[in-house]
């Protein structure tokens, strides 16, 4: 069987970047499936990588390998890490690139940023395992100082996908980074109070709100975001109002305009809060 490996970089497509980045993989894997999942992430985005791998990685079978590359802090000090659990493999700077796709397994329900426990951070379910890239014979050489998805990122791919153990290309790590991410606030009144979290390509919002903090009936449900209401919680685009919310399709409380684009037609961007109410309380 033909081995998956992914790739979300915020390169763009305009330069060489991620051409060189698949030369390097199949140049030791040339029967590898490469399937790109976004290369148009904000530079130095993380959090945004973070979030869109997660929508992702759910759809592709349990050992893919993820070569994720947003890395602000190339050419440092920081860790280039091989993640395996049981969603797959995952080859990235330590840099919080994994957050969403971690997030579910956390002992702390509460969302934490910086370095959690390998060992006693997650549950078990999750079979995590994170080895630090060291072995420089898996890398390209010389390794450029300012393009380790070509030289460290894309070549450890490759080799895991012919089949190189996990454990030699280096030692366990105790910790990985975590971001601090958002998450609902369930208030006295019965409210509850998100966050904007993503933009997609379409403008719409989408939050983090997910269908399991919504207790509101969804035609009484008011949605509150910059200085809009949003009556009732729609099924489609098409059965509601021009602005409207609804249940996206991975499981958030997204807002959108029909046939527009809700980021800025209300004039608001990552990070701002979105208010679910109940139209007959108080």
């Amino acid at each position: 069987m033909r081995s998956v490996i992914t790739l979300t970089s915020d390169f763009g497509l305009c330069d060489g970047y991620v051409a060189s980045m698949k030369g390097a993989i199949l140049g030791i894997s040339p029967e590898a499936s490469i399937v790109d999942i976004s290369h148009e992430i904000k530079p130095q985005d993380i959090h945004q990588a973070a979030f869109v791998l997660a929508t992702a990685v759910p759809h592709f079978p349990p050992k893919t390998i993820h070569v994720v590359v947003v890395d602000p802090d190339v050419g440092t000090e920081r860790p280039a890490i091989i993640v395996k659990t049981v969603s797959g493999y995952f080859v990235t700077p330590d840099n919080g690139s994994l957050s969403y796709v971690l997030k579910p397994y956390l002992i702390n329900p509460q969302p934490s940023g910086g370095s959690v426990s390998v060992k006693t951070g997650f549950k078990s379910e999750l079979a995590l395992k994170v080895i630090k890239i060291t072995d420089r014979s898996f890398c390209q050489s010389p390794v450029s100082n300012t393009f380790h998805g070509r030289d460290i990122f894309a070549p450890a791919a490759a080799y895991l996908s012919i089949g190189k153990n996990l454990f030699d290309f280096g030692e366990e790590a105790e910790t990985i980074e975590m971001l601090a991410l958002t998450a609902p606030q369930n208030n006295p009144d019965g409210s509850v109070t998100g966050h904007i979290i993503h933009i997609d390509h379409f403008g719409n919002l989408i939050t983090d709100i997910t269908s399991s903090d919504i207790t509101q009936k969804r035609d009484s449900a008011v949605i509150e975001v910059g200085k809009e209401h949003i009556k009732g919680i729609s099924k489609t685009y098409a059965a509601g109002p021009d602005l409207l919310a609804y249940i996206g399709s991975s499981g958030y409380l997204e807002i959108a305009v029909k046939n527009g684009h809700a980021a800025s037609q209300l004039a608001v961007k990552t990070g701002d809060t979105v208010k679910l109410c109940d139209l007959h309380r108080g």
